[in-house]
């Protein structure tokens, strides 16, 4: 199991990133190709948790998503995206896979609102050995003997789902120097029951995931980007929240992504602060994040090691053609 901060310790394994601005498509569907200023998106997520402990968690997520049938005046548009998720804990070698595929579709309403409406379906497979889990039996007095009989008789035991989830943003952007975003996105609406026991209905519940964020141009080099995330599912909470600043590096303000750095801090209520820094040439931006841990429990469990988090993304257009459009969606910096 892994922890939401101090609220719930005994909530399910479930994914997630410290990052979540960096995994656009785990936090909502809405966000398949929602790119101000390029065609596509590809990204990589990986995090390492509480390694000096003896059972650590790993994520990794890699992604695509694409911008299809844009219309004339390039207001509205289609995104189609990919995902592929695996999460791996503790000595039974808990492990999550998941591949997914999202549709989106973005509308702008009038000159300064856009709304997004998402929606994703995805496969997921779920293992646990439990051959490799120690007992009572194996109990010598001194050491537990992996080698005798833990009078069990299940080893390698796997379980699998269809899960779907929808979601929608909103955005307004009232001019040059401002852009805000909401989103709400629930998973599971298919109530799918995950099980490694015949005849168990386990149901999971729906997961609701609200976010928000800011882009403010605040100088002619630099931007100030807040965000928070709130996630709930059966009574246990994630909340985090926090904010980058973006410098721009380039001579020419209009040339944003060609040479930037960014730094961030951020918190997880109740369990870590993150400290965030990044760099990004043209469309391609790699993110590095530290959780440190504030929470007593993963604290002792984990001997204040928190967590590493590194994130690459790739953005670009399809080819010349795509070069010097209108662009009325975005951040208008």
């Amino acid at each position: 199991m892994f922890v939401f901060g101090n609220i719930c310790p005994g909530f399910a394994q479930s994914m997630h990133f410290s990052q979540y601005y960096n995994a656009p498509l785990l936090l909502n569907p809405a966000n398949t190709a929602l790119t101000a200023t390029s065609d596509f998106r590809l990204g990589v997520n990986h995090r390492m948790q509480w390694l000096a402990y003896p059972a650590p968690y790993t994520t990794t997520s890699a992604y695509g998503d694409f911008q299809l049938m844009r219309n004339q005046n390039e207001t509205n548009w289609m995104g189609l995206g990919f995902a592929f998720f695996n999460d791996n804990v503790g000595d039974g070698q808990l492990n999550l896979f998941r591949s997914e595929i999202f549709l989106a579709y973005h509308i702008q309403i009038g000159s300064y609102n856009m709304i997004s409406f998402g929606a994703s379906g995805s496969y997921n497979s779920r293992s646990v050995n439990f051959s490799k889990f120690t007992y009572p039996l194996q109990w010598d007095g001194y050491i537990f003997d992996k080698t005798s009989s833990n009078g069990e008789n299940k080893g390698l035991e796997k379980s699998a789902y269809t899960a779907v989830t929808g979601g929608i943003n909103y955005a307004f952007f009232p001019n040059e120097a401002l852009y805000m975003k909401v989103g709400l996105s629930t998973a599971n609406l298919n109530k799918p029951v995950e099980t490694f026991f015949s005849g168990s209905q386990n149901k999971l519940d729906f997961r609701h995931t609200i976010n928000a964020e800011i882009q403010m141009k605040t100088s002619e080099n630099i931007i100030i980007n807040p965000s928070a995330y709130y996630s709930i599912q059966s009574g246990a909470r994630e909340i985090l929240f926090g904010s980058l600043v973006i410098f721009n590096m380039a001579k020419d303000f209009e040339q944003l992504t060609a040479n930037q750095l960014l730094f961030g801090a951020f918190s997880r209520w109740g369990d870590a602060v993150i400290g965030v820094a990044g760099y990004q040439y043209n469309g391609m931006k790699f993110t590095a994040s530290y959780d440190f841990t504030l929470s007593s429990l993963p604290a002792n469990a984990s001997k204040s090691t928190g967590a590493l988090e590194v994130s690459f993304v790739y953005e670009g257009l399809y080819g010349e053609t795509s070069k010097g459009r209108n662009i009325y969606h975005c951040p208008r910096f």
